[in-house]
């Protein structure tokens, strides 16, 4: 048998999104599709693949990406989803490749995928590294003064007086105060819900850097005043929270996924699909798109080769409308895509789900068949669902978003939780997905 003569290669592929947009179920599901790869005839280089194999990850202080816990939840006798991400972990898998043409005198070649996983709450962060305590907490507090979950804390901090001394346990209830807002627009699909940290605060609870929250600048700011205390705090948050976050995680990534939950959204009306557009803006900001050139290489330093966006849960529509939710999806991420675009990265769109549990159906209705979904709901119910049309011009969903609107005209968008469905292990092959292969093509499928 010949040896190996061509050195290991390494790609770090980064696994974000918001919250609730299926990261967890992505990752799993991925791996499982690669070690058995029955269903992923878009991989082109499958065929080139001698074996791929779970690999010790080389980051001895990070936690192990719980894989077969994970894969066991979702494929069980009663299958159901997987906790969703509260640290950061990584997984590898890594590949033994056939070489090619004058290649393969060298010996199989073997690529480590490295798959870092991170909670989307602290993916939201990056967007503060550019802000001040002040323009942080007047835009904060302008956005909480038009919605109704803000209407509590926005009362309490208009009563503040800033230049007071300041109260320590004043300033916890606070903190308290404004974390309960960021829960409860959360769980009303809201994706602004910074600090990330203050929702996933593990052991970090309780302390200073998460010690703070928004307040209107008083007009002096005395020495020790709360303003100023909160604003250190702050800053606080920002050089020793986000920063070695981005440096430690965000700055090794080669390849990119952002996974959107679309359909929530969309769902939830025209404020919550603006403030996604705005939010996912912001965010792929903080990305370094683009090729890497010489100067790269000798300093070190990596840029995001290849982004994919990626609208999860397509199995909750009839495939007639995957093509309208990936023209939407592009349209969504249009300002933060044309930015990547321009600084060399390759990016694209689709619209997947990383673990189907839905058949499709139709359902009869005045003297109509409606395209449809069933699937089971948690209580045991199997269900078949019309989610609404989605347009196949976004604009018509992304115009009423921009200019305030506060319902959908002339439409309605149903949305169910489905639970994962039960199925038939198939030899050689992953759980079912919906265009999982392509995505593992556009990220990595080069590299193969």
């Amino acid at each position: 048998m010949r040896g190996r003569v061509l050195p290991d290669r390494v790609v770090r592929l980064g696994v974000t999104g918001l919250s609730r947009a299926g990261k967890t179920v992505f990752i799993t599901n991925l791996v499982a599709n690669l070690l058995a790869r029955g269903r992923m005839p878009a991989l082109s280089a499958r065929d080139r693949i001698e074996a791929v194999y779970l690999h010790p990850q080389p980051d001895m202080t990070l936690p192990r990406f719980a894989y077969e816990a994970h894969l066991a939840a979702m494929t069980g006798d009663h299958p159901r989803w997987p906790q969703s991400t509260r640290a950061v972990s990584e997984l590898r898998i890594s590949f033994r490749m056939r070489g090619r043409g004058v290649m393969a005198v060298l010996g199989p070649q073997v690529l480590h995928l490295d798959i870092v996983d991170y909670p989307g709450e602290w993916l939201l962060d990056l967007g503060l590294l550019d802000k001040t305590y002040e323009n942080w907490s007047e835009g904060v507090l302008a956005r909480l003064a038009k919605r109704d979950e803000g209407a509590a804390y926005l009362a309490l901090a208009r009563a503040e007086d800033g230049a007071l001394p300041l109260d320590e346990p004043k300033a916890a209830a606070l903190a308290l105060a404004f974390t309960a807002y960021l829960q409860a627009a959360r769980q009303a699909g809201l994706s602004d819900c910074t600090p990330g940290r203050f929702l996933l605060p593990g052991d970090l609870a309780g302390a200073p850097a998460l010690t703070f929250a928004p307040l209107p600048k008083p007009a002096s700011l005395p020495k020790g005043c709360q303003w100023s205390a909160m604003q250190a705090r702050f800053e606080a948050y920002k050089t020793q929270i986000i920063r070695p976050f981005f440096r430690d995680h965000f700055a090794k990534i080669d390849r990119q996924i952002v996974l959107v939950d679309v359909m929530d959204a969309v769902h939830r009306g025209p404020a919550a699909l603006e403030d996604l557009r705005r939010t996912l803006a912001a965010v792929l900001g903080a990305f370094r798109p683009g090729k890497r050139g010489w100067l790269d290489r000798i300093m070190g330093t990596k840029r995001v080769e290849r982004i994919l966006f990626a609208a999860t849960k397509a199995d909750h529509l009839h495939h007639h409308q995957h093509p309208n939710l990936t023209t939407l999806t592009e349209a969504l991420l249009d300002e933060a895509k044309t930015r990547a675009d321009f600084a060399g990265a390759a990016t694209a769109a689709l619209s997947l789900a990383s673990l189907r549990c839905t058949v499709e159906d139709e359902i009869p209705r005045d003297g109509a068949v409606l395209d449809a979904v069933r699937g089971r709901l948690a209580d045991g119910r199997r269900i078949a669902l019309y989610p609404g049309e989605l347009p196949s011009d976004p604009a018509r969903l992304l115009a009423p978003a921009r200019e305030g609107a506060t319902r959908w005209l002339n439409a309605d968008y149903a949305l169910m939780a489905f639970e994962p469905a039960r199925f038939a292990a198939r030899a050689g092959a992953g759980p079912p997905h919906i265009r999982l292969d392509r995505a593992a093509e556009f990220l990595f499928g080069d590299l193969l």
